[in-house]
């Protein structure tokens, strides 16, 4: 675990390693389009090589900022709050969701699976990695499940996480964005033969937005 400073792990949640916070769009999976406000924790143990944030997994570079301040600067016309990583469930999160449902949000967290489940989110996108695969609870309350897909034995991957998924979840293939010239074509074949799935771009990166 690569969480070292133990104020971290024993603040109740009143404080979290930030790496950033941001308004923006949703630019993937099913929320795709949507404002929302960003909450990117520092930390994770998954370690994929191809991750495009690496700046957020040592936590101990990233500021503890009180998590009372963050939700208070949250523009009033802004209902939707993405709480990201880094691995956020690396972290008690119960005291950020409750601020978060005080002022009326709707949380959602994108996650590996890999930590700590809080109670109260509105939406959980389940993004399994191969590096360490998800605890059985964030199979069960995924709302939607997105496979990141680099080659194609991912599309193996994805069958295999898609049996273990609660029935409900909506299904998602998206192309890693290194090799998306790649992949996307592969992934647009491949839905057209296996119409449970739907693909996911990162449209903020073509919108040039975070």
């Amino acid at each position: 675990m690569k969480i070292m400073n133990k104020n971290i792990l024993n603040n109740k949640g009143t404080f979290l390693p930030v790496m950033e916070v941001f308004l923006s769009i949703q630019g993937e999976g099913y929320h795709t389009g949507r404002a929302s406000y960003f909450i990117r924790v520092g930390g994770c143990d998954v370690g994929c090589h191809w991750c495009d944030v690496k700046e957020s997994w040592n936590p101990e570079i990233h500021p503890l900022l009180e998590v009372e301040k963050i939700v208070n600067n949250i523009p009033e016309n802004i209902k939707t709050v993405i709480i990201t990583g880094g691995e956020p469930t690396l972290y008690n999160l119960n005291f950020l969701v409750k601020k978060l449902k005080e002022k009326n949000i709707e949380i959602h967290l994108e996650t590996s699976g890999i930590g700590l489940i809080s109670n109260n989110f509105d939406w959980i996108c389940l993004s399994p990695k191969k590096n360490e695969l998800p605890k059985q609870q964030f199979y069960n309350l995924a709302n939607e499940l997105k496979i990141i897909v680099q080659n194609k034995t991912d599309f193996n991957f994805a069958e295999v996480q898609a049996e273990k998924v609660n029935k409900n979840a909506k299904l998602f293939l998206q192309p890693e964005w290194s090799n998306r010239n790649k992949i996307t074509p592969l992934i647009i074949e491949y839905i057209k033969k296996n119409t449970k799935w739907k693909i996911s771009l990162q449209t903020h990166k073509y919108l040039n937005i975070p």
